[in-house]
Formats: C-alpha cells, sequence, structure tokens
C-alpha cells in the first residue's frame, strides 16, 4: 500500500481549530464548545426516518431506491472482481467504475480478463470491461514512487480507477510529474486537507454523535460501533485524540479512553459501548436541520468509484448527494503523519459535504430495499478547503470551515487499523 503524508496545524488558542498547511489537507477536529446553534434533541431519537427522501436522485432515476439497488447489484460484483484480482499476484486488474448513472459496471483490465471473473459480473449486473494501459498493482507501485521524490510537494496520491494513471493532488502545482512517476499523472491543484446530537447521547454510544478530547477541549465526532475481542467499542478518527485521553459528550459524560489508535488509516477505538445505529437527520433546501432520527447500520461495504454515499458528522449534519471520485488514496497532512486507505468522494451540488467537527464520523450507503437501513463505508478524515471551501451546514455553522470535496478512510482498512473485526449491527 503507498503512504503519502498528511499534515495539520493547529492554532494555540482555546478553540484550537486546525489551520490550512500548505501542500496538506486540513482534518476534521473542530475546538468549537459552545452550544450548537440549532440545538439537537437531547438523547437518542424514539424515531428512524429516511434522510435521503427528500434529496434529489440524480441520473434520471425515478427514486433513490431505485438508484441504490442498481449500486448495490454493482458493488456485489465489483467485490468478486476485486477478491479474485488480489488472489492473482499477476492479474490484470486495474480498477472499476461502480456509477450507477453510467447504467453498468466499468471494469478496466490489462490485457484480457478471464472469462469467469467477466462471467461472474454480468450474472449480477450489466459490465463493460475497458483495456487499461496500467494495472492497480504498477499505479501503487509508480504512487510510491513519486512519493518518495516528490515528498510533501504532494497532498494525495493513488490510482485511478480506469487504470491510465495516477491522480496526484498538490498546492499549486508539480513541474515533471509524470517524469517522477513514470506514469502518467492527473493533477488536481490547489488542493489542501484539513483535519475534519448529536450532541446529548448515551450508551450504548451510536454513530454521528459530538464528543469532546478531554485533554485539549477539542471536538470530534462518532463513528460506528465496531467489534475488537468481542466488546463493542466507538470508532472515530486518530487525529482527534491521543492513547488514553478521556472522551465524553458535550454534556461531559463519560464515553472511555481512547484505547487503540493507528495514524496509519486515521482511526481510534473509545473504550465504550458501541451501538448498531447512526444518528441522521433532514434538512431544508439551505441545508438547516429539520429533524433528527436515527437509522439501523446492517453491515459493512467497501464503496467503490462512482458510488453515492452520505456523511452524518456531529456538526454539519446528514449530507448526501455525495459521489465517490478516487479510492485507495494516500494523503499528505503535515505534522500528522501518512494516512492510507482514503477515499475522496465530492458533493455534486458543490455545497457542503463535512467541516470541521465531522472528524471520524460516519459516511454510509444506504440500503436500497429500505432506506431506514446503512451499511457502514468510512469515517471522515479531512477535507480541501483550499479550492472547495463552502458555507456551513448543520448545528454549528459559525466560524467553522466546510468543502465540498472531503477525504474519508475505508471502513475496512479503517477498522483493521485499530484491530476491530467488524461493524456492530443494529
Amino acid at each position: 500500500m503507498i503512504r503519502p503524508h498528511l499534515t495539520v496545524r493547529r492554532s494555540p488558542s482555546l478553540l484550537r481549530r486546525a489551520a490550512v498547511a500548505a501542500f496538506g489537507l486540513t482534518l476534521l477536529a473542530a475546538g468549537v464548545t459552545a452550544a450548537p446553534a440549532t440545538a439537537a434533541p437531547a438523547g437518542k431519537p424514539a424515531n428512524a426516518g429516511s434522510f435521503v427522501d427528500s434529496t434529489p436522485v440524480p441520473g434520471g432515476f425515478a427514486s433513490w431506491s431505485e438508484l441504490l439497488r442498481l449500486q448495490q447489484r454493482m458493488n456485489t460484483a465489483a467485490a468478486r472482481i476485486t477478491n479474485a484480482a488480489e488472489r492473482n499476484a499477476n492479474s490484470g486488474f486495474a480498477g472499476v467504475v461502480a456509477d450507477p448513472t453510467n447504467r453498468e459496471l466499468q471494469v478496466y483490465w490489462k490485457g484480457e480478463p478471464p472469462a469467469n471473473v467477466v462471467a461472474v459480473a454480468r450474472s449480477t449486473v450489466a459490465t463493460r470491461v475497458l483495456s487499461a494501459p496500467y494495472t492497480q498493482r504498477e499505479l501503487m507501485v509508480a504512487a510510491d514512487r513519486l512519493r518518495a521524490k516528490a515528498g510533501d510537494k504532494i497532498t494525495t496520491v493513488g490510482p485511478r480507477a480506469d487504470g491510465a494513471g495516477l491522480l496526484v493532488g498538490t498546492q499549486s502545482g508539480l513541474l515533471g510529474a509524470t517524469a517522477l512517476a513514470g506514469v502518467p499523472v492527473t493533477v488536481q491543484t490547489g488542493v489542501a486537507a484539513a483535519p475534519a446530537t448529536r450532541w446529548d447521547d448515551s450508551p450504548p454510544w451510536w454513530g454521528g454523535a459530538a464528543w469532546r478530547n478531554t485533554a485539549t477541549g477539542g471536538g470530534c465526532s462518532t463513528g460506528f460501533g465496531v467489534w475488537q475481542g468481542g466488546v463493542s467499542r466507538v470508532l472515530s478518527a486518530a487525529h482527534c485524540a491521543n492513547l488514553n485521553v478521556l472522551a465524553t459528550d458535550p454534556t461531559g459524560q463519560t464515553i472511555g479512553t481512547v484505547s487503540a489508535r493507528n495514524t496509519s488509516s486515521d482511526t481510534l477505538l473509545i473504550a465504550g459501548s458501541g451501538g448498531g445505529r447512526v444518528f441522521n437527520n433532514s434538512t431544508d433546501a439551505a441545508g438547516n436541520v429539520v429533524s433528527e432520527f436515527n437509522n439501523q447500520v446492517i453491515g459493512a461495504s467497501a464503496s467503490q468509484v462512482g458510488n453515492w454515499v452520505c456523511s452524518s458528522g456531529a456538526y454539519s449534519g446528514t449530507r448526501c448527494s455525495i459521489q465517490v471520485k478516487a479510492r485507495n488514496l494516500c494523503i499528505n497532512v503535515r505534522d500528522f503523519g501518512t494516512v492510507c486507505g482514503q477515499v475522496q468522494a465530492e458533493n455534486t451540488t458543490h455545497t457542503n459535504a463535512v467541516g470541521q467537527g465531522d472528524s471520524g464520523g460516519p459516511v454510509e450507503i444506504v440500503n436500497a430495499a429500505n432506506t431506514l437501513q446503512v451499511w457502514a463505508t468510512g469515517t471522515n478524515t479531512a477535507i480541501d478547503d483550499t479550492n472547495t471551501a463552502v458555507a456551513c451546514t448543520g448545528y454549528v455553522p459559525t466560524g467553522r470551515v466546510c468543502a465540498w470535496r472531503f477525504y474519508y478512510e475505508d471502513i475496512f482498512s479503517g477498522m483493521a487499523g485499530v484491530g476491530a473485526s467488524g461493524v456492530v449491527l443494529g
């Protein structure tokens, strides 16, 4: 796995908001300690709700359920292809695009793919095989090579899903990137990643709630409940706290101490009882919270390029219309370290996807058969707040930094980083 470098600069002030660092993505931790500008209901909402029903459906689909049913079939086929490719060290596999608005799964392969692999995919969903100049493994090696030569001049690096080369993010451009990498490079300039109730939860702790680092006063969001050694824990982001720091909710109620932490995946575990549900909410056209509810977690699912996902940080609230643009990335945040296993996603309406305070919060895929249920797919890490900064939404809109492009850790690599074996089901 390629490993670039993430950076954070924290302000010395009481609020300790993460500042934009040159050549780095900004993490999403926040230091907001005041009460939320829009009050959330105290305790756990008893009702469940669908948070996608009021969101415009892309691609001409009649409903989100129709789009998500096709996306689920695509992801099932993509997982079979990826698993088969990983078992063969000489596989020509380059990547997959599972965008339901294309109405077909696009599989990129260098050379001729095994007939049985394609047949398995086509038995599930319409599939088209496209030629790729490079395999995913070749591009991973090239990414390592570029990172070693370019250092902190790059903020993100990883393979393109179509196998055409590398996707590289920089603050101000990178001359000669293709020569340094040895493969074609697509450069995103001006990329700077910033470190990224809900407000009165109780055990078992649900995903998407606010929590406080008692050592610094910084604020983050709880992720999915996960299992570690047969005990349920709460997943969140490693940049939010160090080992053995006590985590509380905003009312001061103890959640638990940080019992495991991995900076390479930017995940940590809080030794509190993790539940199998997440906070979500509906919003009006301006992004203001209208009502809050909960949703059942029914499993974990990797998100593929082209997928539609939702985020649910404690500060921004539930945000949808978000599409995956790249995966298998490593990102660079100064003064923090290397974070790999990252997914790049964008709000297609160019309104807020996530912002400061949403670090560690859940990224979810809605179940097509029942939009009251979700799959765990990731944990918020960082935003690109140089070129994609926008007005914030949610509970604490004043003084925060938010963006329409963000990065999250894949649920499986994130759990592996802290020794978690699976998500807690609701």
